[in-house]
């Protein structure tokens, strides 16, 4: 097989494979929060409780041709779904495209646990400790044979991450009053900080808070009342914030890329 065509079976591969669970996690950002079984019951419209058929199961392509609605009561489909399939397929392309195995699976759960913390973050503020813990565990253990940090710099900085967030989260809540920081975004940026090392948590922080700046001032263009109390997701901010943070880290040599 030439050069250029497994290139394309690997990001086809990886891009089916994205898609398929990132129906799981379509269904888990939506029925989650709402206290209903991700691995229990079928597939079914959020409007009228039918049960999706086959067609309508298929990743990406079923939400087209349904055209975005269910087919027996015309209510919206929610876009999350195919967002999360979309995204899924993105990340397990591109993963499975650039990186040999197994580092392309590792980095496609890191990716996955990502973005399913982002879009649950967004959505209902909660970094639930079942998506989180895992990326640190996956990043302390399985990350020695893939992740160019080495572990003392990956074990520190999970400890600095999660110790300087919740530092941070203490220290606002007593001068101020309330809660600034919820502990869900400490053990995010430690669990972030057990893949990257410690070298890079600053870059990831100047990411999230550039990309919070421009968040609220995009709510601030849409006529949103912006103020030192508005909420925003910052654990979505942080999980946003990792590939660019990344790309900035090998740019100016903080992260040596591992040649597999």
């Amino acid at each position: 097989m030439s050069s250029l065509a497994n290139d394309a079976a690997r990001l086809l591969i990886g891009s089916g494979v994205g898609a398929i669970f990132g129906s799981f996690l379509g269904a888990l950002v939506m029925r989650w929060p709402r206290g209903e079984s991700v691995m229990r019951g079928r597939s079914r419209c959020d409007h009228c409780g039918r049960t999706l058929g086959a067609v309508e199961l298929i990743p990406l392509l079923g939400s087209l041709i349904a055209r975005g609605r269910c087919r027996h009561c015309s209510g919206l489909i929610d876009p999350t779904h195919a967002l999360m399939e979309l995204g899924a397929a993105m990340i397990g392309g591109l993963s499975l495209w650039l990186l040999p195995l197994p580092a392309a699976i590792l980095f496609m759960i890191g990716g996955w646990l990502l973005q399913a913390l982002a879009v649950l973050d967004a959505r209902h503020f909660w970094l639930p400790d079942k998506l989180t813990l895992p990326l640190a565990a996956l990043g302390l253990t399985l990350g020695d044979w893939v992740l160019p940090a080495p572990f003392p710099d990956r074990l520190i900085g999970a400890a600095l991450g999660y110790g300087g967030l919740f530092v941070i989260a203490i220290l606002y809540r007593r001068l101020r009053g309330r809660e600034g920081l919820g502990l869900g975004d400490a053990k995010l940026l430690g669990a972030i900080g057990a893949w990257t090392g410690w070298q890079l948590l600053p870059l990831v922080l100047l990411c999230a808070s550039l990309a919070g700046l421009a968040w609220a001032l995009l709510l601030k263009l849409r006529g949103h009342d912006v103020g030192r109390t508005t909420r925003l997701p910052f654990g979505t901010l942080l999980c946003a914030a990792v590939l660019p943070a990344a790309g900035v880290g090998v740019a100016l040599g903080l992260v040596v890329a591992t040649p597999y």
